[in-house]
């Protein structure tokens, strides 16, 4: 079921870019704390208005054309960040020290702030979401998912209630893909690169 499990995830993942940061990218504990900061209380931040309860989403990718130099900067941020945001409780209000820390490693490896980080990962994601996994090429996100909920319907392993929220999910997802890829040149830098960006930002384990 892990194996059928996984690329669902990581489907779903891209689909909602909220999740993106989150589930899939090694780097998503900066995206993630920033966010709980951004929902902390109010009285610490009186120029930011709370956010609204439905509003469950981050504001809309920026999308940018790639270099092969952040490709290969973002992978190596992405693994002095592993060991700290391993440790790191998705229900724990982000620590200073830390957040510093993964500022600090963001600058380390060539980007301005640790918001230009996750911005080059949000990119490389939007795009490996529109790989198929098994062939390696780009299908885009809508045919990924699609073959997700086929993949999901002929599993004989899974569970009926697993199933049953799992194609509820990919479902939702469909109904809101994520927005295409505006600069195609990423495509083919994400290709080029494809099993190292899986291995640090798709979610993949052996265990």
């Amino acid at each position: 079921m892990r194996e059928t499990i996984r690329p669902f995830l990581a489907a779903l993942s891209v689909a909602s870019l909220a999740v993106s940061m989150t589930a899939l990218s090694s780097g998503g504990a900066v995206a993630q704390a920033s966010k709980q900061q951004q929902m902390a209380p109010a009285a610490k931040q009186p120029a930011q208005a709370a956010p609204a309860p439905q509003d469950q989403q981050l504001p809309p990718i920026k999308q940018i054309a790639l270099t092969d130099q952040q490709i290969d900067n973002a992978l190596a941020a992405g693994k002095e960040m592993d060991p700290i945001t391993a440790k790191l409780s998705p229900d724990a209000k982000p620590d200073p020290k830390v957040l510093a820390q993964l500022e600090g490693i963001a600058k380390k490896h060539g980007f301005a702030n640790s918001d230009a980080y996750n911005n080059v990962v949000d990119n490389i994601s939007l795009v490996l979401g529109g790989f198929d996994p098994k062939t390696k090429k780009y299908v885009g996100p809508e045919a990924v998912l699609k073959a997700q909920i086929a993949e999901v319907q002929a599993d004989k392993k899974m569970s009926a209630q697993d199933k049953k929220e799992a194609l509820a999910d990919l479902n939702e997802a469909l109904k809101s893909p994520p927005p295409a890829v505006e600069n195609k040149g990423n495509i083919d830098l994400v290709a080029k690169n494809y099993d190292k960006l899986m291995e640090e930002f798709g979610g993949s384990d052996e265990n």
